[in-house]
């Protein structure tokens, strides 16, 4: 089985920039055919996708992040970033990892905190 393991959460100015990680651990066959997704959720707010490189190679961004924000994977999936620029208050959630192996089955890690504020 596959564990993520999220990193990188703190505060920080509007406008500034941090880099989410989580790191992936486990078989390594099932870690290269994996899916990979950023989520997040907003006290009182739907947990979101935030962006996520989908099984077949894809790249999806929310409209809400688009242009500031970047997933890449590393070291064959063991790592997935999520670069945060021109960071917003409105940003402020607690963000997951996402491993995805089929339409029903995926796997979470357990979160970690980002906060915009001045």
């Amino acid at each position: 089985q596959v564990q993520l393991v999220e990193s990188g959460g703190g505060l920080v100015q509007p406008g500034g920039s941090l880099r989410l990680s989580c790191a992936a651990s486990g078989s390594i066959f099932s870690i290269l055919t994996m899916g990979v997704g950023w989520y997040r959720q907003a006290p009182g707010k739907q947990r979101e996708l935030v962006a996520e490189i989908t099984r077949g190679g894809s790249t999806n961004y929310a409209d809400s992040v688009k242009g500031r924000f970047t997933i890449s994977t590393v070291n064959a999936k063991k790592t997935v970033y999520l670069q945060m620029n021109s960071l917003k208050p409105e940003d402020t959630a607690v963000y997951y990892c996402r491993g995805s192996f089929t339409d029903t089955y995926d796997i979470w890690g357990q979160g970690t905190q980002v906060t915009v504020s001045s």
